[in-house]
């Protein structure tokens, strides 16, 4: 008896969990007027805004050189670019300095901490900053030239402290596990993160983040020891009442390429699940005001360790459904996350067309029959970033574990795929 309720009461919370979850995600679709609210409104073709732009940059030599070239087309012209490299990675170095004798507005700092990572790095640049905006992408990243007008004009038209542009990862015919990366961005700066800007709370993307230079400095920077920087600084601004303004065109975004390996992948994921463990007991989302921005908060923040367990529980539970003698009623209560997860996985199919159709990729039928195949595999692999995370995090290990990049997204082999959109 006590095992059936168990089940039941598992079955439950796993549900209403998934139907947040799948609710929140769609959230940019609710409406024609909603779906047009998430995009940036057309510049005046004013300049009223100078930015700082922050690119740190650690053994990434291969694509550093090609990111900076993207930054200096910019239609905008009040703009900096700092690179911010390691005392110890000459070969990214001699790229940056190469790039900074051809133009004067690259500008490079040397970060000598002995222990590097990203947010140190940034810090170390903060002080250099002569912008009225700071501005942080990756070294991978392949900028439009007109994004930079219209952040400016998101300033000014909205009065926010801080805006978040889209990030897309691209080359989703890599592989099986691409694929999905891919529609996760999709999904997370199509819809969800407007949400979490219109509720007052939101965990900031990695980068294409713009912060007023004032606000940032106010805010101390960033936490050099966060595994999430990106999350804790949003934590942050939110818990300290700043606005947000999230935008989102297809056109504007910022093209990134999916990690080259499971492995990569698995590292990576740890690394943003132990971060946000680090957020979570840091506590500063207990300042929110609202307990509704506080609970979105919670939940926000402990969703990677849920959706891991979820997506062990799930089939566990269909299975004891299926073999165990259990009450007809509770037997279809352990049915109920997984009639979610097969919508959850409709609209991914769905979501699939429509991120083909917006970039102008070609969607096969093979993609889709990996999408719906490898929805298992990926929630072993995200179950396994969590676990890692826990554990990495209760020995004391936060050492910064490296993406390496190497261009996919620019891959003309990736470009082919844009020949036709699946009908």
């Amino acid at each position: 008896m006590l095992t059936s309720v168990f089940i039941a009461v598992v079955s439950l919370a796993l549900f209403g969990m998934a139907a947040f979850t799948l609710w929140w995600q769609m959230h940019a679709w609710r409406t024609p007027e909603v779906l047009a609210s998430t995009r940036f409104s057309s510049p005046d073709g004013g300049e009223h805004l100078s930015f700082s732009l922050l690119l740190p940059a650690r053994h990434e030599q291969a694509v550093l050189d090609h990111t900076i070239q993207r930054l200096l087309e910019s239609s905008h012209t009040a703009f900096e670019i700092i690179v911010i490299v390691g005392h110890d990675d000459p070969e990214t170095t001699a790229v940056a300095e190469s790039a900074a004798a051809r133009d004067p507005r690259v500008r490079v700092v040397v970060d000598t901490h002995e222990k590097k990572n990203k947010p140190k790095a940034m810090n170390t640049a903060l002080p250099y900053c002569r912008g009225d905006v700071v501005g942080v992408f990756d070294a991978e990243d392949q900028v439009h030239p007109e994004l930079l007008a219209h952040v400016d004009h998101a300033f000014r038209s909205t009065g926010a402290d801080v805006v978040q542009g889209g990030v897309q990862l691209i080359n989703f015919h890599s592989s099986w596990y691409s694929l999905r990366n891919c529609l996760e961005y999709f999904f997370w700066f199509r819809s969800r993160l407007h949400l979490h800007a219109q509720k007052g709370f939101i965990p900031l993307g990695g980068n294409t983040v713009f912060v007023r230079t004032d606000v940032l400095r106010a805010a101390g920077g960033w936490d050099p020891d966060c595994l999430a920087e990106d999350c804790d600084l949003g934590v942050r601004l939110s818990s300290a009442g700043k606005k947000v303004v999230v935008a989102y065109d297809s056109d504007m975004v910022t093209r990134e390429e999916t990690p080259g390996s499971l492995v990569s992948l698995l590292k990576q994921r740890t690394r943003w699940n132990q971060g946000f463990l680090q957020v979570y007991r840091k506590k500063d989302w207990k300042q929110l005001p609202a307990l509704r921005q506080r609970m979105l908060a919670r939940y926000t923040l402990m969703t990677p360790f849920l959706q891991a367990f979820s997506g062990v529980i799930i089939p566990l539970n269909v299975a004891i459904a299926i073999f165990l003698d259990v009450p007809v009623g509770v037997a279809f209560i352990t049915f109920l996350p997984a009639v979610t997860a097969l919508v959850t996985f409709v609209f991914e199919v769905v979501g699939l067309h429509d991120f083909g159709k917006q970039y102008g990729l070609r969607v096969r039928l093979v993609h889709y029959l990996k999408l719906i195949a490898g929805g298992p595999f990926y929630q072993l692999l995200l179950a396994g970033a969590a676990i890692r995370a826990v554990w990495r995090e209760q020995r004391g290990r936060r050492d910064w574990e490296l993406t390496t990049h190497v261009g996919a997204h620019l891959d003309p082999a990736g470009d082919r795929t844009r020949e036709d959109v699946a009908a």
